[in-house]
């Protein structure tokens, strides 16, 4: 992996070059009054980071992201309402003609949800060829997280605030600019038209990085050591022997069901499909959909094996902490923490785990 140094004044010269050939989403700051409070007194960041298009973006307003997005990485590869049909039904070349995307500011818990995107839309004997062809189009521009959110928990399950893998360029800032690694072939073309503003990295740039890295772990270890999150080693167990926890029924008092932590999942993956008409035609749609809608496993007959709540929370869990577990050999949870963020019932994620462990191995006397 070629490693190189990105001056700040020269930042716009590499996002004009790659939006010449990609449509680049780049992070503007949100602007919100909302504070998150942190129940073990830590003093975060409660500001959120969006990205929208390069081209439409006012270029003082973008920003470097210290940590992830609102929005999930998915959303630029499975679309939350998109016609089909169309691209099926063609037997001659297939193509979307849509532009290829360039996403900066993907973080590690994004990189890791896109396997699980990955394992289902590309795995097994029949690829999905809208989303095989957005990905395969896609340039990731990923970069190393400076702080975090009271809702992160990404370390809990051993995945650091930095990538190492699965990006074309990760980018980690220093005081005067960034590091850039360049890991695929179509980064290292991009690099090479931009070698009068790449110039190597040296040691002192590299321990730089590391000594930001080692930073960051280390508060973010802090923070999570209050909230006691099971090891992700024996999640599957504690999901699976929870299956009768009084926690799913207690834990679903306060929700809505307005199913925004399945929406703003970023490894959630479950669409339907819907015929729509439209004049004398017809057209076949995509649509995102989730376990905590309560149609979602209805069947024609009337009968719905999830027709409760906590029924259905309990699914989600089970999918996440145990088939993916089973099947892929790593949790369907980056530790994102956007549906704790997103969720208006205040119900999180960490505390379910840690009360599903605090019952098998540490029952009340």
């Amino acid at each position: 992996m070629d490693t190189y140094f990105l001056k700040n004044e020269d930042i716009f010269k590499f996002y004009d070059h790659i939006n010449q050939k990609y449509d680049l989403f780049v992070p503007l700051k949100l602007k919100t009054t909302l504070k998150v409070k942190c129940d073990y007194g830590f003093d975060l960041p409660s500001e959120d980071y969006y990205l929208k298009k390069y081209s439409q973006a006012d270029k003082a307003e973008i920003v470097f992201n210290d940590y992830r997005p609102i929005e999930p990485a998915r959303t630029f590869f499975t679309h939350f309402k998109e016609e089909i049909c169309a691209y099926f039904a063609d037997d001659k070349e297939k193509s979307l003609k849509e532009r290829p995307i360039a996403v900066f500011g993907l973080k590690n818990c994004d990189l890791f949800s896109l396997k699980i995107q990955d394992f289902v839309f590309l795995g097994g004997s029949e690829p999905d060829p809208v989303y095989k062809e957005r990905r395969e189009n896609a340039l990731i521009i990923a970069s190393d997280c400076l702080h975090f959110k009271e809702a992160c928990f990404c370390r809990a399950f051993d995945i650091n605030p930095h990538p190492t893998e699965g990006f074309d360029f990760n980018l980690s800032p220093l005081n005067n600019g960034y590091v850039v690694e360049v890991a695929s072939s179509k980064a290292k073309v991009i690099a090479a038209a931009l070698k009068d503003i790449f110039t190597p990295a040296t040691l002192g740039q590299l321990s730089g990085r590391s000594a930001k890295r080692e930073s960051v772990i280390r508060r973010l270890d802090e923070h999570l050591d209050a909230h006691k999150i099971p090891k992700k080693e024996i999640l599957k167990d504690i999901v699976v022997s929870g299956y009768n926890s009084p926690v799913w029924q207690e834990q679903m008092h306060t929700c809505v069901e307005c199913a925004g932590c399945v929406l703003m999942c970023d490894t959630c993956h479950c669409f339907l499909l819907a015929d729509e008409a439209l004049a004398e035609n017809a057209r076949r749609l995509r649509l995102w959909d989730g376990c905590l809608f309560k149609n979602f496993t209805k069947v024609a007959g009337g009968a719905n094996p999830l027709k409760m709540r906590y029924m259905r929370l309990r699914n989600r869990y089970l999918k996440k902490f145990n088939f993916f577990i089973d099947n892929m050999g790593i949790q369907a949870c980056c530790g994102c923490g956007r549906c704790i963020d997103v969720c208006p019932g205040k119900i999180d994620i960490r505390y379910i785990l840690r009360r599903l462990y605090e019952e098998k191995y540490l029952p009340a006397a």
